[in-house]
């Protein structure tokens, strides 16, 4: 086996890269605008109806089926990869009337998917074929026909499927984004299907959720001295504790951090420390969240306060009635911070 000299590697892969964006927007000027507006009508119809989008190929094509599968589950639409052979013994069952198949085929004339489309007809299931060739079978057997042909691979030798499947994943990817736009599918929507990713979290996870809680927490009093505020801040520890209001119990009157007593004891001189109450060390009327209120709203907060860093956001209800305390450990444990 002989070696063609060598092209520095990074000329090479611009090249491919450049090769492949290429094919998707000669691809994007080949569509069909009726074809498009028929297969969103299509999703639409799916959606409107609860019914499933299938998604079928083998080999390559396959695999890029079961990415927009997954693309189209995470944005709202149920969706599911369907093996077209286990399909043929049994799984075709999966499929309803009112279900729609996405089809995918860079010949069209793949046979296990030729085998599956008579029995998709009979049921009266939609299909969307996204196929390189408008004249293949696939195409003829199918409602909607979206081309996705290019004129070659990015392999050297032109066999691999390379460029064919980044047109078809592409398209597919366009399909969801164009079919989010119309269903009008929000950050909030979006966030129910990813619960565990960081977006989820942020749109998700209220005050409530991540504070401690104040049962957890013994409050300070205005006149607590020294000692015992020191003494409060170890037994709870968390590093701050809440003072409480001397006419209106489990209100706050103000929030007290280990910072806050180091600065105290700074201003102080140290023959002043056996007077200081919890009123001399700490911040009175401080920053509050919601307990209803988004986590990543309280990260805002306390990184917008320019007076001092915040590291803890008292926690309170609609009646201002302490519910707990908020860190900024608590946030970045979470992966929000």
């Amino acid at each position: 086996m002989g070696r063609s000299s060598r092209i520095p590697a990074l000329s090479a892969l611009t090249r491919c890269l450049q090769e492949e964006a290429a094919a998707i927007a000669a691809a994007a000027e080949r569509l069909s605008s009726a074809e498009v507006e028929a297969a969103l009508g299509l999703l639409e119809r799916c959606a409107d109806r609860k019914a499933k989008l299938v998604i079928t190929g083998v080999g390559k094509s396959g695999i890029v089926a079961r990415k927009i599968a997954a693309t189209f589950s995470s944005i709202g639409l149920m969706a599911l990869f369907l093996n077209p052979t286990d399909a043929l013994h049994g799984d075709l069952g999966v499929v309803a009337s009112e279900d729609v198949c996405l089809l995918l085929s860079n010949s069209g004339e793949t046979a296990e998917l030729l085998e599956v489309l008579p029995h998709l007809k009979r049921r009266g299931t939609g299909r969307i074929a996204i196929v390189g060739r408008a004249e293949s079978s696939l195409a003829r057997g199918s409602d909607v026909v979206l081309v996705a042909g290019v004129d070659r691979e990015v392999c050297p030798l032109n066999l691999a499927p390379t460029a064919s499947t980044a047109v078809a994943m592409a398209i597919g990817d366009a399909l969801a984004a164009v079919w989010m736009e119309r269903r009008g599918i929000s950050p909030a929507d979006f966030a129910l299907n990813h619960p565990a990713g960081s977006l989820g979290k942020q749109l998700t996870l209220t005050a409530a959720d991540l504070m401690v809680p104040a049962s957890q927490l013994h409050p300070l009093q205005l006149q607590t001295t020294l000692p015992e505020v020191i003494g409060g801040l170890t037994r709870d520890g968390i590093g701050s504790g809440w003072v409480e209001h001397p006419e209106r119990p489990g209100s706050l009157v103000g929030i007290l951090t280990d910072g806050d007593l180091r600065r105290a004891l700074q201003e102080h001189s140290p023959d002043s420390w056996t007077t200081l109450t919890a009123e001399d060390l700490m911040t009175s009327d401080p920053i509050t969240v919601g307990g209803e209120e988004l986590v990543v709203h309280a990260l805002e907060r306390m990184e917008r306060n320019r007076r001092k860093p915040i590291s803890v956001l008292p926690v309170v209800d609609s009646d201002k009635r302490m519910m707990g305390l908020l860190r900024l450990h608590d946030l970045v444990q979470a992966g929000l911070a």
